[in-house]
């Protein structure tokens, strides 16, 4: 079980530094100290990137001489200053035009070193399989739910229609495709799942926050959605703020700019909203029914600890996780995805994936991700240990997303007399069949 420290964390917040925007992303420190190592961690992902961590390598090294020696001329300039001699003029404008030209060039470099970082991923555990698509992810467990599946039973989007549960006609009338209407108990079952799902996240020590679904750029640069995701995201232009495509967004940033006392670590909380993303019927497959949503609900987890238990919280956070689907006894896997299916800021990620019985289809409805210190350098988050600042380790996992795991539901619990509840469930629903 978790353990986390309950009441607001005791943290102070850090005053924004614009000059320091190159640092949040990979930091550069790790290039021009590991730079093979860097390297090396970025080789598991779709494209190589080898070329461009050497250009940053270069400009970096030599940004780095210009600011050291201008430390150097502008402690000349300022002694020259104080002498105040009349002979020293002519070294004192020297110094001011090189000086002035140094930062030019550095000025020139910081942009040219941003350009290239902030399309560079985070680099990948050591432990992250090898391999480019779904294919080359590893199984590495399967659990088989304890009742037996009715043969021939309906789709869930049949199901849906037949007891008047989720129409989706109706959400193409008001919205368009992917916003479907739920309905009496569709809707209760809905509300049921994500109160079972806020009220064991809370016995295991995730505290619960009710966040903003829209939050501006500062946040989805934070935590690496943008650029990479910006396509993917709702923009509203007039007041420049994204309808967010996970709490894990706003939740995490709540800790922007921040030092929490080691102590007060870990901190983990969670927050149900409705999510939204363009990525509906994108993909080419998955799209019928609950299977890809523009709009959907989800309870997201966000845990940030110190860099020694990053990895212990993210086995920790799947094993929870687990954990609902045995209790709402869904048929799931675990697979360690490869580097070319992990996200743009994901160190190493497990998926989970529930078996929709008549579709006959596996479908994604977990992901628990380390991002080491990728998001933390962005964010800006940092533990005190002892007298030194220490990035975070940042990780979240869907705990649960609603729409694939209501369609498991309806398959895996129809019966010829109509849907079963999980049992879990009745209490939240007030009702045991559908």
């Amino acid at each position: 079980m978790f353990q986390s420290v309950v009441g607001k964390p005791s943290w102070v917040r850090i005053p924004l530094n614009p000059q320091n925007i190159i640092k949040k992303m990979i930091d550069i420190n790790k290039i021009l100290e590991n730079r093979e190592e860097v390297i090396t961690g970025l080789e598991k992902r779709k494209g190589d990137y080898a070329d461009d961590i050497n250009k940053v390598y270069e400009y970096a090294t030599e940004e780095k001489n210009i600011r050291l020696l201008g430390e150097t001329l502008r402690a000349e300039f300022n002694e020259l200053n104080r002498k105040n001699d009349h002979k020293d003029i002519p070294r004192r404008k020297e110094l001011k035009t090189i000086i002035r030209e140094n930062d030019a060039r550095k000025k020139e470099l910081d942009t040219l070193i941003q350009d290239i970082l902030i399309k560079i991923p985070n680099t990948l555990h050591k432990n992250v399989p090898t391999g480019l698509t779904e294919e080359d992810n590893t199984i590495l467990k399967k659990r088989m739910c304890t009742e037996g599946v009715i043969k021939d039973g309906l789709e869930h989007w049949e199901l849906a229609k037949k007891h008047n549960i989720i129409d989706f006609e109706t959400g193409n009338k008001l919205t368009g495709n992917g916003f479907p209407v739920y309905i009496g108990k569709g809707a209760r079952l809905q509300r049921a799942i994500i109160n079972f799902c806020l009220d064991e996240a809370g016995k295991y020590g995730f505290v619960e926050h009710q966040v903003p679904i829209m939050v501006n750029k500062d946040c989805v640069y934070a935590t690496g959605q943008y650029p990479d995701k910006e396509g993917m995201m709702y923009h509203v232009e007039k007041d420049d703020l994204y309808l967010v495509p996970t709490a894990e967004i706003p939740l995490t940033n709540i800790y922007r700019d921040t030092v929490i006392k080691k102590e007060n670590l870990p901190i983990l909380i969670t927050g149900y909203t409705p999510c939204f993303r363009r990525e509906a019927g994108g993909y080419g497959k998955d799209t019928k029914g609950l299977n890809r949503l523009h709009q959907f609900d989800k309870v997201e987890l966000v845990c940030i600890t110190t860099q020694e238990d990053g990895y212990k919280k993210l086995e920790e956070m799947r094993e929870y996780i687990e954990g609902l689907l045995k209790k709402l006894d869904l048929t799931y896997r675990v697979l360690a995805l490869c580097g070319g299916e992990m996200t743009f800021t994901g160190e190493k990620a497990y998926d989970i994936e529930t078996w929709c019985p008549i579709q006959k289809k596996w479908l994604e409805v977990v992901t628990v991700t380390n991002f080491g210190t990728f998001q933390a350098n962005r964010l800006n988050c940092k533990y005190k240990d002892g007298n030194k600042n220490k990035l975070v380790h940042t990780l979240n996992g869907t705990g649960l997303a609603l729409p694939r795991i209501v369609a498991t539901i309806l398959e895996q619990y129809q019966t010829v007399d109509g849907i079963r509840i999980p049992d879990v469930l009745i209490d939240y629903t007030g009702f045991n069949v559908i």
